[in-house]
């Protein structure tokens, strides 16, 4: 076999010390490319615990009851009057058998009501305030009725100033008890409130006496100003309570009950004294609604 015969070998590549320091990069490029593939770029490392999501407790062990006439139990027991033993949210009376005395192992120390008669969306922050001093386990909230309830459609409270009110007071609440639980009740269909109360001639007395105008002046009267004016005022709680919801549900910690809007109160539940404000039974009906939603364990 002459020297152009002879088959020829495959080169040999050797390996010195920059071709090791290349391999080397290279190796330590594609663990870090697939680190950052398995946890999608985000920077979590698999061995660091996931932050836990806050736990709904449905047998707190303190209340506060934030709001209006409602919650301090207004015209349930005689005129013009709060009956906050009657409350819904921290009532005393069995008959009403109220949130705390079900959820609370000793009511009549760890249960507070500051709500008041009167009381519009502005005024929440106060009371939140008040609340945060006992430092309560859960917080309910019902109001929002008074920001319609105006003289007139004209003066009730914009729905941009009160989702604004309700947003303020919310934060005050959760930065001083980052772990209290929020109840907020919906504003109740103050148009079912009107069309029960009115069959009574003696709560239409009572009405002239100023409860409510936007709503329940001239009650009698049918014609289309009239149902206009009432369904603007509908609109509006509707528009307080999806404000609400809104809020609420940006907070781990806070369940919005739309049942208390839903919910057809009759003559039954109302007031004897005024035909709108709930009665004893209206309360015990208000205190059964919040209970299903505090218990439920999960929203």
């Amino acid at each position: 076999m002459t020297r152009t015969d002879r088959p020829v070998r495959p080169r040999r590549i050797r390996f010195g010390p920059r071709s090791s320091r290349t391999v080397a990069v290279v190796s330590a490029l594609v663990i870090a490319l697939t680190s950052c593939s398995a946890d999608g770029g985000s920077g979590h490392h698999p061995g660091k615990p996931a932050k836990p999501a806050p736990v709904w407790h449905t047998d707190p062990g303190s209340i506060a009851a934030l709001g209006d006439s409602i919650t301090a139990g207004f015209d349930a027991c005689t005129l013009l009057s709060d009956c906050p033993q009657v409350s819904w949210a921290t009532g005393t009376d069995p008959k009403v058998d109220s949130l705390a005395r079900r959820l609370v192992e000793r009511p009549a120390t760890h249960s507070w009501n500051f709500a008041r008669t009167g009381a519009l969306m502005s005024d929440l922050l106060s009371q939140v305030t008040s609340a945060v001093a006992r430092r309560p386990e859960l917080v309910t909230v019902l109001i929002g009725a008074n920001d319609a309830c105006r003289r007139d459609v004209g003066a009730m409270t914009p729905k941009a100033a009160f989702r604004a009110d309700f947003a303020r007071s919310m934060k005050r609440l959760r930065k001083a008890l980052p772990h209290t639980q929020v109840y907020v009740a919906a504003v109740p269909d103050l148009l079912r409130l009107w069309s029960e109360g009115r069959k009574n001639p003696l709560g239409k007395q009572v009405w002239k006496l100023g409860i409510c105008g936007s709503m329940l002046r001239d009650p009698d009267d049918l014609t289309k100003a009239a149902r206009d004016r009432r369904a603007t005022v509908r609109e509006q709680v509707m528009a307080y309570n999806s404000a609400l919801a809104e809020v609420c549900g940006k907070d781990p910690l806070c369940r919005f009950d739309k049942s208390v809007f839903d919910y057809r109160f009759s003559g039954r539940e109302l007031s004897t004294w005024d035909w709108f404000h709930p009665g004893t039974r209206g309360q015990k009906e208000l205190a059964e609604l919040a209970f299903r939603t505090v218990t439920r364990p999960r929203p």
